[in-house]
């Protein structure tokens, strides 16, 4: 085949993958499969990247105090992701077995249980985020004008917290049908709508008055949910595998069984790995703002460079969980070592450009020097640990899409409060090293874990997971 007609194939295939429909993965060449699946989900969490980059950039201009702020809520919200998060996997794990197995009307029933779940958690977290919001500042380790300035973004951030879960999960339903594009979609529509808006609601265009870091909060919720709705518009229509309708939206207590205990792995590696976030938030906070809006604005950074990466990864979920269905393990497992492979690559070509451009990168962000300064140091010492990054968030992912969340708890256990936690407290406060300690037990704790991951996940026990 000449140049010309596998660069025809390429392109075609790209658009196949953008344009998307679910599909069955568990036959044809793996490379493809890979392709179709991860192009819209890298696409769809670049689009989250940018958003969290836009967002601090936007609300870098009102001052190191807001992006305090901010940065303290996004760590406190990080237990909310968490749930999500657990709960999407879930969905993703037991839609892709169900779609393995070529039994649609009950992966349209796992869904609908699954939307149960979230809406249930949403109402929980959102009164209790709401009511609480300045004592969860002050808790923090917020100053008082930290939490003058931002204890009504975080009131706002948690009352709307339905439309991060919704979002979060039920583009976890898309994924196990199969159909990355739709996810892709949601995500660019509400992600879209929230840098539109960002700006105006927070410096105030024509008739909308100037909210400040407050109007960051309004234009995220309303944001997502236009994507919700978007999510919920396609869901009711009908045309693709998962379909609600008056057969599927009664209450089955022996799905939400099975689902809690697939999510509660799930929700509970992600409650560890965050409860480490906020730990090394908290850590950072004693050296100050300075330090604080560096760390806030550097990690944005990093997750402009990670959230595609997880696109990936998620990927190999999908494949896993299908692959399993249809009995095809090995075609799993295989599947499951090219997206690392691919994953490794982009992620160590990323790492690279910041760890040169670091300065440059955080620059953009601010021009206060003390915050340039540990903005770049963080940058710089995380990026290091690109490589093992990109194969331990697979293999992650690999775990959760078979259904077995108890391995990757375990891991995060160990490598978050085990190794991280204990090694930045040291290395900060016992060693004097500030903040660098914290960085430097990022690297160090990452790449450990991801080591450990590929032992344990070369035994092949997640093969044998029924869910």
């Amino acid at each position: 085949m000449s140049f010309t007609l596998k660069l025809r194939a390429f392109v075609s295939l790209l658009k196949k993958a953008v344009n998307g429909t679910e599909t069955d993965f568990t036959s044809g060449s793996i490379d493809k499969a890979i392709l179709l699946l991860s192009v819209p989900m890298v696409l769809e969490m670049a689009m989250e990247s940018l958003f969290a980059v836009v967002d601090v950039f936007y609300v870098s201009r009102l001052g190191k105090d807001a992006v305090a702020a901010v940065g303290l809520t996004e760590s406190t919200l990080s237990i909310l992701y968490s749930l999500a998060m657990g709960l999407s996997m879930a969905a993703t794990a037991m839609i892709a077995r169900r779609v393995g197995e070529k039994n649609e009307k009950a992966a349209s029933e796992a869904a609908v249980q699954a939307i149960y779940i979230a809406l249930t958690l949403a109402v929980i977290i959102g009164l209790t985020g709401a009511v609480f919001a300045t004592d969860i500042l002050r808790l923090m380790g917020a100053s008082a004008k930290v939490i003058e300035e931002g204890h009504l973004y975080t009131r706002i951030m948690f009352a709307g917290n339905f439309s991060i879960m919704l979002l979060f999960l039920i583009n976890g339903i898309f994924r196990g049908a199969g159909d990355a594009s739709l996810a892709m979609r949601s995500l660019w529509i509400s992600n879209s709508c929230n840098i539109l808006l960002g700006p105006i609601f927070i410096f105030g265009i024509g008739p909308v008055p100037a909210l400040g870091v407050t109007g960051a909060a309004i234009a995220t919720t309303i944001g997502r949910g236009i994507g919700v709705t978007y999510q919920v518009y396609h869901l009711f229509k009908g045309k693709g595998i998962i379909k609600i309708h008056l057969e599927n939206i009664l209450v089955k207590f022996d799905i939400i069984k099975r689902l809690l205990k697939v999510a509660a792995g799930g929700a509970g590696q992600f409650l560890i790995a965050s409860a480490s976030w906020i730990f090394l938030i908290r850590i950072i906070s004693m050296f100050g703002s300075d330090a604080l809006a560096g760390y806030t604005i550097a990690i944005r950074v990093v997750i402009f460079a990670i959230l595609p990466a997880w696109g990936m990864a998620n990927a190999a979920a999908t494949l896993v969980g299908q692959n399993l269905g249809a009995g095809q393990p090995e075609r799993a497992e295989r599947s499951v070592w090219r997206t690392a492979y691919f994953n490794m690559l982009f992620l160590g070509a990323v790492g690279i450009l910041f760890w040169i451009f670091a300065h440059f990168i955080v620059g953009f962000f601010s021009t206060d020097a003390a915050v340039i300064k540990y903005g770049t140091q963080c940058l710089q010492y995380v990026c290091l640990g690109y490589v093992f990054y990109a194969y331990g968030m697979v293999i992650s992912s690999s775990f959760n899409g078979a259904g077995d969340t108890r391995t990757p708890t375990i891991l995060n256990l160990f490598g978050f409060w085990a190794i991280q936690i204990p090694a930045a407290y040291f290395m900060a406060v016992h060693l004097d090293m500030g903040p660098k300690g914290v960085f430097i037990a990022i690297v160090l704790a990452e790449s450990i874990l991801a080591t450990v991951a590929i032992l344990v996940f070369k035994r092949g026990t997640w093969k044998l997971v029924k869910i």
